[in-house]
């Protein structure tokens, strides 16, 4: 396996489809569908929550907190491999991919945070490598969640939104996905500037509505990235990108983005039947308050948050966290969320640019399976 941490290139999908249907053919397993013009949304995805620092080669990490679209994912379990202090590789089975996405979310109270270094398929798997740094920029082990998705086609009934994109340091769009078949885009706003404007067409409205979650992807350094601004139209959405590195300069770097709108952050929607997420900008933006089943989500304390879901929680489950707002601060999980008679808590915590826990601003999202 190697997952490609240079300038990142498009991988033709023929041949990797025919290299998969030989490798499937050679292991006796069945893979799942590549997703065409008319598949659902995601064709295929994976997710997990490291929930050791330190883990052992093969560890499988927490199965309540992992899933993905391979058959029998309880039987066929994520599996992580340390490859250097604050170094990992996330091993998805089955579902070998090209293009997608991937985010990483740090869990913990220290100020460390995750990035994605590189992702792709290793034999029939997809694997995601994660790095983890402490406040300074030196490598440091974390817990994190990760997940990869890659989406084509149009969503299945019923509506809302999705679409995402993985753009270069400079702009230019190395894979996109947009559920009304629009075309997303990034434009740049200069050397050494970090910052990017994304256009998703079509998606949302001229409201606040939806989710957003971005990751830094950066194999050289720590990068950290988040939603500086954003401007939502009748047209689509504007979302402002700004990425920093350890010293808290702007920093040019590869970064993801995934906007959700009445759907679970990996893509799709009823099913999965429990997923939620919630925007705190200083206030609770009505359209960026959703739960699959209902009653709006709470928000409560500063440092830490406590995310309140109603009637969401059933495992396997994951939750992300993305910073809003200008400055170098980020944000993450304090600890892993609870579950409580179908209630969920999301622990959200943030940090100014010296890695001290400060109130702030914040995109939080949570799914289930089922």
């Amino acid at each position: 396996m190697h997952v490609d941490t240079r300038a990142p290139r498009v991988r033709p999908v023929r041949a990797a489809l025919l290299v998969l249907a030989l490798l499937a053919a050679l292991v006796g397993v069945s893979l799942p569908g590549a997703g065409g013009a008319a598949a659902a949304v995601p064709d295929r995805w994976g997710f997990a929550f490291l929930d050791n620092p330190t883990p052992p080669l093969g560890y499988v990490p927490d199965t309540t907190r992992q899933w993905g679209s391979w058959p029998s994912p309880a039987t066929n379990p994520v599996k992580v491999d340390q490859t250097g202090v604050g170094s990992y590789l996330v091993h998805f089975p089955l579902i070998a991919s090209s293009g997608g996405i991937a985010h990483a979310t740090a869990v913990g109270r220290t100020g460390n945070w995750c990035q994605i270094k590189g992702w792709g398929p290793a034999g029939t798997g997809q694997d995601v490598a994660v790095a983890c740094y402490k406040p300074g920029g030196a490598p440091a082990n974390t817990l994190f969640t990760v997940l990869y998705t890659t989406s084509s086609g149009t969503p299945a009934p019923p509506g809302g939104g999705y679409g995402y994109l993985y753009s270069n340091s400079t702009g230019s769009v190395l894979t996109q996905y947009n559920s009304t078949g629009a075309v997303n885009t990034s434009s740049w706003g200069g050397s050494g500037s970090g910052i990017w404007k994304a256009w998703l067409p079509g998606l949302g409205s001229s409201s606040y509505d939806g989710n957003i979650e971005v990751t830094a992807v950066d194999a050289a350094q720590g990068a950290r990235c988040k939603v500086a601004d954003w401007a939502p139209s009748a047209t689509g959405q504007t979302v402002v990108v700004a990425c920093f590195n350890a010293a808290n300069a702007p920093y040019d770097t590869r970064w993801t983005l995934s906007y959700s709108l009445k759907r679970a952050v990996h893509g799709p929607a009823f099913p999965p039947n429990r997923f939620g997420y919630l925007w705190f900008n200083g206030g609770l933006p009505p359209g960026g308050n959703f739960n699959s089943t209902g009653p709006a989500n709470t928000l409560a304390g500063s440092v830490p948050y406590t995310v309140t879901l109603p009637n969401v929680g059933v495992p396997s489950d994951t939750a992300h966290v993305t910073a809003f707002g200008p400055g170098p601060d980020w944000c993450g999980l304090a600890l892993p969320w609870n579950r409580t008679s179908g209630t969920v808590s999301l622990y959200t915590i943030c940090f100014n640019g010296g890695g001290s826990p400060v109130p702030g601003r914040f995109f939080t999202a949570y799914t289930s399976v089922v």
